[in-house]
């Protein structure tokens, strides 16, 4: 089976074509990935400090047709060998997710191919088992930390998910760009505001680790982020922030994150009895957050993966493996229903 697969739920176009022939001989599910294209907006957002909605629509209209044919060359595929179409329904930007959904479903109508619709985080949560010497095994602890979501959720198989925990306000990965943002670093602020972080003292601030003897797994980042901007107001009180105490507050901010997400993490794990975490989203790639978490679980004999860096952000690969995924599972989920069903507003332990 062939799964063409369309990301459009933000900022990012991304096609991949995978191939299920190579998991059923056992190979890596790595492999299974033929071609996959990518087309990020940063650029054309980066003077708003964010992403725009109606500029992302109007962008993904232009890029999801040329890299699909990117794809399909690259792959070596013609259109007649897809055998299934998937797609992110959500959750996301309404305008966004309606391109990959109309051309996906309009490519499935005149193919006559099955297509499906995809949950967005199911896809990253998944895109671990894309690496080339991924050997995980079900049930896992799943860690998606993004942008838009922090999430801890028990992984039964594919399409068995429970929300063990989750942010009450920002996101990590919100309080990453919030935080980069009150420090005059770029869109998007994760990359930047961890790259400060390694310049930084560890002793010049000790910002609270919100939630993080709260007793649960949920997870609140707001009060983490209001520390940081009274830090900086203070400082601007008298003098304009030094690019050496920008730093110290990253490594500051950098440091509580981080140790909150572990503690969390570890609390899972022991909580459920599992052995395996499954780091997913663009925090994911993180690389004080990796070590922290290697270290960790080395610890407790725990087993901790990642989806590849690239994989990382949002990307067709992802949803074309889940795709293949779920229609390996249960063929009977490809539809051919051509109607348009996104939903902006989709939360993971509710997906059947």
């Amino acid at each position: 089976m062939r799964v063409l697969g369309i990301e459009t739920s933000c900022d990012e176009t991304g096609v991949a074509m995978v191939d299920t022939s190579p998991w059923e001989a056992g190979e890596p599910a790595g492999k299974g990935l033929l071609a996959q294209a990518l087309y990020s907006q940063i650029a054309m957002h980066v003077d708003y400090g964010g992403v725009v909605p109606e500029l992302a629509s109007r962008d993904h209209i232009k890029r999801v047709l040329p890299l699909i044919n990117q794809v399909l060359n690259e792959s070596k595929s013609s259109l007649k060998e897809i055998d299934a179409i998937a797609y992110t329904q959500g959750p996301g930007l309404a305008g966004a997710l309606l391109v990959g959904a109309s051309v996906a479903k309009g490519l499935a109508l005149a193919l006559n191919k099955p297509v499906l619709g995809i949950h967005h985080l199911e896809g990253h949560l998944l895109s671990p088992l894309l690496a080339e010497r991924a050997n995980i095994q079900f049930p896992f602890v799943a860690l998606l930390v993004s942008g838009g979501h922090t999430q801890l959720m028990k992984v039964t198989g594919v399409g068995e998910y429970e929300l063990l925990g989750e942010t009450l306000d920002d996101a990590a990965g919100e309080a990453f760009d919030k935080t980069a943002k009150l420090l005059g670093l770029s869109y998007p602020g994760g990359p930047a505001v961890s790259a400060l972080a390694v310049q930084g003292n560890s002793e010049a601030h000790q910002f609270p680790r919100p939630m993080k003897h709260s007793g649960d797994l949920d997870f609140s980042f707001a009060g983490l982020k209001t520390a940081v901007l009274t830090q900086v107001k203070k400082i601007q009180s008298s003098h304009d922030l030094s690019e050496s105490e920008k730093a110290d507050i990253a490594k500051g901010f950098v440091d509580a994150i981080v140790e909150v997400l572990v503690s969390k993490s570890m609390a899972a794990l022991k909580q459920t009895g599992l052995k395996t975490l499954v780091v997913a989203g663009g925090v994911g790639a993180n690389q004080q957050l990796r070590a922290s978490l290697e270290a960790a679980c080395v610890k407790q004999s725990y087993a901790v993966h990642y989806p590849p860096l690239h994989l990382c952000t949002d990307n067709g690969a992802m949803i074309a493996f889940a795709g293949a995924m779920r229609l390996k599972k249960n063929p009977q989920l490809a539809s051919k229903d051509w109607g348009f069903d996104v939903r902006p507003r989709w939360p993971l332990d509710q997906l059947v």
